[in-house]
Order: structure tokens, then C-alpha cells, then sequence
């Protein structure tokens, strides 16, 4: 009973607060303008305000909370695009929104996610009134999942993912989270530790189905920048460290620094996390007495360049074909991880830290084929760094590994899209009478809990 009251007081104080404080999110949305974090043409959409109408027939509302999710989700768009069905896609992030303008043109209709607020929430979907939502990894927002759940909407999480940090502050709530985490239709896990953690929050039906994120394509580049870096780089040795976190793009340049003696000709690339570091790393590099140019400027790296700076969104593809070896970031000195997918996918030897927590499971399969090796400290960066530059066959034989363990982890996109049968059959079927002269039957709701995985494919559930 007194477990009942409490979630009760939880989860209405957040809702009521949200209330309450609706007036402050105009001054709390104008700061994160002036912080480059927010679209300030855009501002209301966060409000849940739209110009744009919403399209006739079924409509699916696919949340990526930012850039790693929405290029994720890509497929899964597109697969459900080609049924017919309108697909509004929300991100919560500007270079998401940029992401998604330049993936998807006019075919999904982008949207900011509303705040988390009753007032916001109540008007989007008043607005789209979706017929079911998808949610890619995990966003838990309170009030958006009750409000789906009393418009008897089907919740669906794919590439569902729970880290450490959100299991535990989540098993502190447990009784919260059954209330939360049941409400979710189907979860469909990347691992099996995410299913069991799905399943301990309260979530009643999952499978496990893999990362969607090794189905995707590599990263592209541009062919004429690309072609232009090589002609500027030459026969010189390179390697990268990339998607870097504070005090790792040091420890790069230490590596740098000290393996001049033996390569003298080596060149650093460092991709930081957050490219508006750009300016600060430029300056701390140059007081160091190291030579460098910035991608952000235009610049390409000379003779002398020892550094370069990739401080620019969206183009890994690029810095990752200009190497065959690549310190992957965020597991030094900051923890977490970052993902090693795009790296093996481009052929380079990996390196990284030890605090790879958010990534455990896909470093581990790639650790198993030999495409990854662990490292410690600046100093074990700078011997395995050294060790790959002049040994040719350990550095191939860590690519093919790579490879290997891509090809060997493909397939959640096919276990994706068959766990999304039984809520899209009913939209196509409707999209599909939608599209007809004549008059549409009345609409029904797709199922909100599946008693089972469905057994046919789309085609033989439309025959």
C-alpha cells in the first residue's frame, strides 16, 4: 500500500510539475538558442506546435533521440515508408535534425520532440495522432508514455538498450519502472543483458534482436574531398583517434609527440566528440609545439602538419578512410564507450580504453575475432600504436577481424522489421484502402500487446 502511494506521488508530482512549470520552458528553450542547442525557427515544435499538416491515412511516429539513433533507425524508415505508411520522425538534437533533412528529404516529415510536459505532449499528439510509436534504444519520458498508453497507442522500443548508469538509477525505482516499463508493447533488445534488464524494469514482452547499427552502411565521403586529403597526405603513416573526450585528444598527442622520434613523418588525426572543442584543442596542440590544421577551416594537412583537427558533424566516413588504425574514444579518460562499428567497418586496426560499458557486448564479439585491442594508459596507447605502424600483418589480420565480426553480427534489421509485423500489417492494409477511391472502412487500432511473435512475414500476412 504504501509502495502504491508512493509511485502514485512519483509519478503525478513529475506530471504536475510539468504543469507548473510549462510557463519557464520558453526562457529555458530561448538559453539552449543562445548554446546552439535548440532551432530557434523551430522553437515550437518543442511546445508540440507544428505547421505542417498531417498527412491522410495511417501515420507511425518514430522517436531517435540523436544522431547515433536516427542513422540506426535509417532502415527501419525506409522499410516502412516503401508500405505506404506516413513516417514523422522526432529527434531531439540540431544536428539530428540536419541529419535527417539530408537522409530522408521530403519522403518523413521531421519534427523536434516535444518536452516531456502535459500541456506539450497532450498538443502533439492531438496534432499527429499516430497509430503506433516507435521508440529507438530507450527514451523513458513519463508523461509522453502515459499519454500514448490512455490513447491505447502501441509503444514499441527497437535496438532497445539500457547502460549501467540508467539500469541502476532505474532498479532505485523499481516499482516505478514496472509502472513505466510495462507499458511498453514489444521491446526488442540488442543483447540479451538488455533483455534481462528490459525484463526486470517491468517490460512484459521482449526479444532480443540485435543492433541495427551493424546493418547500416558504412559512414559515406565525399570522393572529391577524400581524394584531395590522400594527395595532401601522401605515402605518410596515419592513424586517428576519434570520437574523443576531454584529456583523450592529450593523450593523442602525447602518442604523437613521443613516436615522432621513430616516425617522422607521422600524421595524428583526432575527431573530438563535440566539434565545438575545435578551438580550445587547436590552441592547446599549438602551445605544445605541434603543427596544426582544422578541417572546420578548410585547411588540409602539409609536410609539417602533425595534427589535424577533425572538428566538423558528419564526417567520419571521411577521417576513417584516411587510416588503417583508430583509437576509438570516450573509454580513457571518460567512460561509456563509443561504438567500434563504423572503425571495423572501414577496415582499421582498433584500439581503446577499458571503459567500454555502453558497448560491452559488440567490443566483445569484435575482441573474440582479434579486431580490438585494450589499452590502459597513454603509454600502452603509444605501444600499440607503434606496434600496428610497423607491423603490417598484425594490423591486417585485426582489419579482417573486423570484417569478420561485422558480417557475423548483421541480421537485426530482418529480426527488427518481422517483430514490427503484427502492429504494420493493419496500417498497410489501411494505407492500401486509404489509397482507394472508394470509401475506408473504419478504422481499427493495431494490437497493443502481442501474445507471440508473429510467425509470417508481411507479404503472407497481406495475401
Amino acid at each position: 500500500m504504501v509502495s502504491g502511494i508512493s509511485i502514485w506521488l512519483a509519478r503525478n508530482t513529475y506530471r504536475l510539475g510539468g504543469i507548473l512549470g510549462y510557463p519557464l520552458l520558453r526562457p529555458i528553450l530561448y538559453h539552449r538558442v543562445r548554446r546552439g542547442k535548440e532551432d530557434r525557427a523551430r522553437l515550437g515544435e518543442r511546445l508540440g506546435r507544428s505547421n505542417r499538416q498531417r498527412p491522410e491515412g495511417p501515420l507511425v511516429w518514430i522517436h531517435a533521440a540523436s544522431v547515433g539513433e536516427t542513422l540506426a533507425v535509417t532502415s527501419v524508415v525506409q522499410n516502412i515508408h516503401e508500405f505506404g505508411i506516413s513516417v514523422l520522425l522526432t529527434t531531439g538534437t540540431v544536428t539530428s535534425a540536419r541529419l535527417a533533412a539530408e537522409r530522408f528529404g521530403d519522403t518523413v516529415i521531421h519534427q523536434y520532440v516535444p518536452l516531456d510536459a502535459l500541456p506539450a505532449v497532450t498538443r502533439f499528439l492531438d496534432h499527429w495522432r499516430p497509430d503506433l510509436a516507435i521508440n529507438v534504444e530507450t527514451e523513458v519520458w513519463p508523461v509522453t508514455i502515459a499519454e500514448l498508453a490512455k490513447r491505447k497507442i502501441a509503444q514499441v522500443v527497437v535496438n532497445g538498450r539500457i547502460s549501467d548508469r540508467s539500469f541502476d538509477r532505474w532498479m532505485q525505482r523499481r516499482e516505478l519502472a514496472r509502472t513505466m516499463f510495462s507499458r511498453f508493447s514489444l521491446v526488442m533488445a540488442q543483447t540479451d543483458l538488455d533483455a534481462e534488464r528490459f525484463a526486470d524494469l517491468g517490460a512484459l514482452h521482449v526479444a532480443v534482436t540485435g543492433n541495427l547499427k551493424v546493418d547500416r552502411s558504412a559512414p559515406p565521403a565525399d570522393d572529391e574531398a577524400l581524394q584531395a586529403l590522400k594527395n595532401a597526405i601522401g605515402a605518410r603513416p596515419v592513424w586517428a583517434a576519434i570520437s574523443t573526450f576531454d584529456g583523450e585528444e592529450k593523450n593523442a598527442a602525447d602518442v604523437h609527440a613521443a613516436l615522432k622520434e621513430t616516425h617522422p613523418d607521422l600524421l595524428t588525426v583526432i575527431v573530438p566528440r563535440h566539434p565545438d572543442r575545435g578551438d580550445a584543442l587547436a590552441a592547446q596542440f599549438s602551445a605544445e609545439g605541434l603543427s596544426v590544421k582544422r578541417r572546420s577551416l578548410g585547411e588540409s594537412p602539409d609536410a609539417e602538419t602533425d595534427i589535424y583537427l577533425g572538428d566538423t558533424i558528419g564526417d567520419m566516413g571521411l577521417y576513417l578512410r584516411l587510416t588503417d588504425i583508430a583509437f576509438v574514444g570516450r573509454s580513457m579518460t571518460a567512460r561509456g564507450g563509443q561504438n567500434p562499428l563504423e572503425p571495423a567497418m572501414l577496415g582499421t586496426a582498433i584500439l581503446t580504453g577499458q571503459h567500454v560499458d555502453n558497448f560491452r557486448d559488440t567490443y566483445r564479439q569484435l575482441r573474440q575475432r582479434g579486431a580490438v585491442r585494450t589499452v590502459d594508459s597513454t603509454e600502452a596507447l603509444l605501444q600499440s600504436v607503434d606496434l600496428l605502424l610497423r607491423d603490417e600483418a598484425a594490423r591486417e589480420h585485426m582489419i579482417a577481424a573486423g570484417y569478420a565480426g561485422v558480417r557475423d553480427m548483421r541480421g537485426a534489421l530482418i529480426r527488427t522489421m518481422k517483430g514490427l509485423e503484427r502492429y504494420l500489417a493493419p496500417l498497410i492494409l489501411e494505407a492500401r484502402f486509404s489509397a482507394r477511391p472508394k470509401a475506408v472502412p473504419e478504422k481499427k487500432r493495431v494490437p497493443i500487446v502481442p501474445e507471440r511473435m508473429p510467425e509470417q512475414n508481411l507479404r503472407k500476412a497481406l495475401q
